[in-house]
């Protein structure tokens, strides 16, 4: 995939998707006791045998341990994960191994490129689609497709675009312009930083390009989710299974059984 690809109609997109974001913000965080709940793509999604695909994100700030707690998912979901750092362009890594703090300009496109790349792995789970009977049978696949990333978020503008407000058509239409053939709900696992646990993280952290000093920049950047549509809030300071078992329950309290 190429990471340095144009967006197109970049400045237009993202005056939009910042107004949808702050409006988005006033709408209250998804209690994990609700049956039912509004998809945060905008479909409403029902708790059993929904086949909607799902995009989670978990998110946070750098040695929040996103990575840790996805693997962890993951090995409860079995859905496709991807590394959201992996997809950064060169010019973003080598500008963090400097201590440099990333800008919005660094950030939009590569936000973009994680979107697209969350339709791209469910585009080619639709393609490769069997009936529900025949993949619940073999007991190895995702009770739902979706896809799984880490994402640190920061700001609401961020998470607008990691929702697809302006992908939607994008995601199962083909070269003869039909209209979408799904949705891509986007849901976000939020761990809740603790500065001090943080610091000493990041200072004890190992072969990383985010330095200890940008952990400011990011705590400066970060508009809470909280409030918002879609978002799971688990604790730092808990144990991993522990954040699972909360992040578990708050996600299939929004979109049904994930798990067999």
């Amino acid at each position: 995939m190429d990471h340095n690809g144009p967006v197109v109609g970049h400045q237009h997109t993202i005056t939009a998707v910042e107004a949808e974001a702050e409006a988005d913000s006033k709408k209250p965080v998804s209690s994990v006791s609700d049956s039912t709940s509004e998809g945060a793509g905008g479909s409403s999604i029902a708790n059993g045998e929904d086949e909607t695909p799902i995009f989670i994100i978990v998110m946070g700030v750098a040695g929040t341990g996103k990575t840790t707690l996805a693997h962890a998912l993951n090995a409860e979901l079995g859905m496709p994960y991807v590394e959201g750092d992996d997809l950064h362009p060169k010019s973003n890594i080598d500008k963090m191994s400097r201590g440099q703090p990333l800008e919005d300009a660094d950030r939009f496109p590569w936000l973009h490129v994680v979107r697209r790349e969350a339709e791209r792995v469910v585009k080619s789970q639709i393609a490769e689609e069997e009936d529900a009977e025949t993949r619940r049978a073999k007991g190895k696949l995702p009770r739902r497709k979706g896809v799984m990333v880490t994402c640190s978020s920061l700001k609401r503008s961020y998470r607008a675009i990691l929702r697809g407000a302006e992908a939607e058509e994008r995601l199962g239409s083909d070269a003869d312009g039909e209209e979408p053939t799904t949705r891509l709900p986007t849901y976000f696992v939020y761990i809740k930083e603790d500065v001090p646990v943080l610091r000493d993280r990041i200072a004890n952290r190992q072969n990383h390009f985010m330095k200890a000093g940008m952990l400011d920049s990011q705590l400066a950047t970060l508009e809470s989710p909280e409030g918002e549509e879609g978002v799971v809030v688990v604790p730092l300071n808990a144990t991993t299974d522990e954040q699972v078992k909360k992040a578990l329950e708050g996600l299939e309290s929004l979109v049904g059984p994930l798990r067999w």
